[in-house]
């Protein structure tokens, strides 16, 4: 992984005590607070519902056994013992008090980490495929491009004040595990005809209020141009975004507005016309960086299957659901699931993350990754270590062998925690997760995504959901608004909105009949976003509310 400099560490530390100085100031009174949330925000800091709320940079998803150590020791000493794991790959504590939020970031620093720009209208967090440099079905590795993405847009001067949040995606890989096609912009490397590798752009996509899927503007983006493309459409969006209306600011409304074939045009002159930009690298540059990114030892020999998938039914089980296939016969790709019974989606506790961190050492190069799906991964484990690492695994309650199953859903925190909610989303969770705790008729059922959201906001990515639930405030009562068949995967999906709002009480019933359905309904092994896709919403809908009726 990626390596700081010097001058990275002095400049993080250089940071840690300008904020310092100015919640010091805040504190006595000397700065208000409408300049103190601006303040604040560029270093990641929120005010929810009962107190702060920190949101630590997890640079696509990548992170070091050190690192794991000193995130669990954040959460014991700084917060309540515990983390959030998010869908942008990050990590955020829930209860920091603010005179402490200094010290904090001190100790972050001290192990590379911050909080800078995961907050605030500015280039947020790039995420990527959780698997990168360890599926078979990647073209390049694109960590490296990611963190080429990181280190230009820092504090780039122009994108600080953008007209809002903008978020980027890189997927290398011919299965997209990044959900590029919603995000502001999305990049998809590829290979054209001649062998060149490229990307493919995508733009304007996002969820939220208006959901869209991104448009392709560029089909093949010759590798040395990325930056000062990027910066083209940033340019555009900069000048030309609405900055009179929070709701309409993101880019998708602007590119939908114009359309793409003119937005396309402006990004095109824009493009022209910066020839002479800072916005560039040479080939020097990205081989460097590509040389922090070494590909695994391969491991040599003829390797087997472990003999407990033959005599362990359980470990069996957890094989098949949380493993992959790693590029080098020898090693396995191993995820971590963060959705164990009566646990909150994406939570982990300090003791947890320090075993991730001794595990990762152990079994995967001393490297850990988080996903947009809310859980880990390690990503290099040798197959013959599986067996131990899953009872390591099992003791922590990390082992849940329910990866891409109905209970491994993706949930925002909701009403329990977040000022923008309107409903709670930790209670669905725990309704379906209850209603639904037969791990056989999980695997049976396939592989099915629940995703939930607390407000428009989409936080919890509702709308590419196999299902999604999306809480919603009607006089005061949190009532459940369902759609079905979103997709986040090379086909990217919004979902179709199913009917009239379900009761809180009631929605792990109107999932049920909606499984119902599916099963009743499914050719052969079709998946829940086919059978949707083939069949329409009507049949589910008559099933869900003719029932309730």
């Amino acid at each position: 992984m990626y390596q700081y400099t010097e001058y990275d560490r002095e400049f993080l530390h250089a940071r840690v005590a300008e904020f310092r100085d100015q919640t010091e100031r805040h504190l006595a009174g000397e700065i208000g607070e409408d300049e103190y949330k601006q303040l604040r925000l560029r270093n990641g800091l929120y005010l929810q519902t009962h107190a702060y709320m920190l949101r630590v940079a997890i640079p696509y998803g990548l992170l070091s056994s050190t690192q794991m150590r000193k995130l669990g020791h954040v959460a014991r000493v700084y917060d309540k013992g515990y983390g959030h794991m998010t869908t942008r790959q990050n990590i955020q504590y829930n209860w920091p008090k603010l005179e402490e939020v200094p010290d904090l970031l001190s100790e972050l620093a001290d192990v590379d980490m911050h909080a800078i720009q995961t907050s605030g209208n500015c280039i947020r967090n790039t995420t990527t495929d959780p698997l990168a440099g360890a599926i078979a079905d990647e073209i390049e590795d694109p960590r490296p491009w990611c963190e080429l993405i990181r280190q230009w847009s820092t504090l780039h001067p122009e994108f600080n004040w953008l007209p809002r949040k903008f978020k980027i995606a890189v997927t290398g890989a011919l299965s997209d595990r990044a959900a590029v096609q919603v995000h502001d912009i999305g990049l998809r490397l590829r290979k054209n005809d001649a062998g060149d590798t490229g990307f493919e752009v995508f733009v304007g996509g996002g969820l939220g209020r208006t959901p869209y899927i991104g448009q392709v503007i560029n089909s093949f983006l010759p590798t040395q141009h990325l930056l000062t493309y990027l910066a083209a459409i940033l340019r555009v969006y900069n000048l030309e975004g609405r900055r009179d209306n929070l709701y309409k600011a993101r880019i998708k409304i602007l590119v939908n507005a114009m359309g793409i074939d003119a937005f396309r045009d402006k990004v095109e002159q824009a493009w022209a016309n910066a020839a002479d930009s800072d916005d560039t690298f040479t080939q020097e540059d990205i081989d460097a960086l590509k040389a922090y990114f070494p590909a695994a030892p391969e491991l040599a020999g003829d390797v087997q299957q472990p003999d407990q998938m033959f005599s362990n039914p359980v470990f069996n089980q957890w094989y098949q659901a949380n493993t992959k296939p790693h590029r080098d016969s020898g090693r396995r790709i191993v995820y971590v699931s963060l959705k164990a019974p009566g646990t909150p989606a994406g939570d982990l506790t300090s003791e947890q993350m320090e075993e991730v961190a001794n595990l990762a050492d152990l079994y995967s190069l001393g490297e850990i990754r988080s996903t947009h799906e809310q859980n880990l991964v390690l990503a290099h484990v040798p197959v013959d270590k599986l067996f131990e690492l899953w009872t390591a695994l099992k003791q922590a309650k990390l082992a849940t062998p329910n990866l891409g199953k109905l209970t491994d859903m993706i949930v925002c925190p909701g009403l329990d925690f977040c000022s923008l909610a309107n409903a709670g989303t930790l209670a669905i969770y725990d309704q379906i997760y209850q209603r639904f705790d037969n791990l056989d008729y999980l695997h049976e059922l396939g592989d099915v995504s629940i995703k939930i959201s607390g407000c428009m906001n989409a936080c919890g990515h509702h709308h590419i959901g196999d299902i999604g639930i999306l809480g919603v405030d009607k006089g005061g009562v949190e009532w459940y608004q369902l759609t079905i068949g979103g997709h986040a995967g090379n086909a990217a999906t919004i979902g179709t909105r199913l009917g009239k709002a379900i009761a809180k009480p009631d929605v792990a019933s109107a999932i049920e009949r909606l499984l119902e359905a599916y099963v009743a309904l499914r050719e052969n092994e079709e998946s829940f976003h086919d059978a949707v896709k083939r069949l329409g919403t009507e049949p589910f809908k008559e099933k869900v509310y003719d029932t309730a009726a």
